[in-house]
């Protein structure tokens, strides 16, 4: 009650500053007499939207009605709100968005390519908040493979991790790793319930393994942070690292996970993965070739 209480004004404000921008020769409208401002006003919002003018007054009243999503949609169109907008319009009235698709960004730009490749020998990996593997550079490479699922469309950590053997998963404490990595999840979670590509995700893959299942039942919440973590690899063993979580701009909801080698034995055994690797992968400047890595770019090769 009280985050209504708060979003209400908020609702408010915004649809009043968005129907001032929004002219009536922008809606094909004429001028008329005697306008105080520049903008609709609010029984043109109406008129144009389809719905009635008391309900819309009261909705930029802030007053606690309910919105559809299809009402939410005419109003956007009628005050010419972009995607961000419209996302916010949604929030604002506690509705759902889907977008229409898939929201968290899948693509990366090649500055963030850039940063994850200068952080080599350390491995770094690019994550969104459904822990979709959106780019990696070499040295995640050397420690991890996860391939693209078709079951979701996309390379994904935690798919990956719950679909492996015990004995087989990279990560070494197990039950006590990923309990937090579905806590994670589950933060995240908030922000998309009901959508589309995430209540397809969560079903899927409580279907797929029943240990998630149980683990997403308990309701569990908890944020990214630093942790120390012990790995597998079959070509060296054991590696314990430290996880490092850092946002990135202009990509919500996305983050860099960069992994340090936690003491001296750790810092061996990643030098040996980037020896083997470059016996396995050369490229004629003697660094990694692409095989080891995950890139989606923004702007794919052709």
């Amino acid at each position: 009650m009280r985050t209504t209480q708060r979003r209400r004004p908020e609702l408010a404000a915004f649809l009043r500053s968005r129907r001032a921008r929004v002219t009536p020769a922008d809606v094909g409208m004429p001028p008329g007499l005697r306008r105080r401002t520049p903008g609709l006003r609010r029984e043109e919002v109406a008129q144009l939207s389809g719905v009635g003018v008391t309900w819309y007054t009261w909705l930029e009243q802030g007053r606690p009605i309910n919105a559809s999503p299809q009402v939410l949609d005419a109003v956007a169109r009628t005050l010419r709100l972009d995607q961000p907008e419209r996302e916010h319009l949604y929030h604002l009235a506690e509705v759902p968005y889907d977008g229409g698709g898939e929201r968290l960004p899948q693509r990366v730009g090649q500055d963030v390519l850039d940063v994850i490749d200068a952080l080599d020998p350390r491995p770094a990996v690019v994550y969104n908040s459904r822990y979709d593997v959106l780019a990696t550079n070499a040295a995640y490479g050397d420690l991890f493979r996860i391939p693209r699922t078709p079951d979701i469309g996309a390379a994904n950590a935690l798919w990956t991790l719950f679909m492996v053997p015990e004995e087989a998963c990279p990560v070494v404490h197990r039950d006590s790793e990923l309990p937090v990595m579905v806590a994670t999840l589950r933060s995240a979670y908030g922000r998309h319930v009901g959508e589309p590509a995430w209540e397809d995700f969560i079903r899927k893959l409580s279907a797929a393994s029943a240990y998630f299942a149980e683990l997403w039942a308990s309701g569990e919440v908890t944020p990214p942070g630093p942790r120390v973590k012990t790995f597998r690899h079959k070509a060296v063993g054991e590696l314990r690292m430290t996880s490092l979580s850092l946002s990135i701009d202009g990509m919500p909801e996305c983050r860099i996970v960069a992994y340090t080698p936690e003491n001296e034995e750790a810092r061996e055994k990643v030098a040996l993965l980037r020896a083997r690797r470059q016996r396995l992968w050369p490229s004629p400047d003697g660094e990694a070739g692409e095989a080891v890595r995950i890139r989606n770019t923004e702007n794919p090769a052709p």
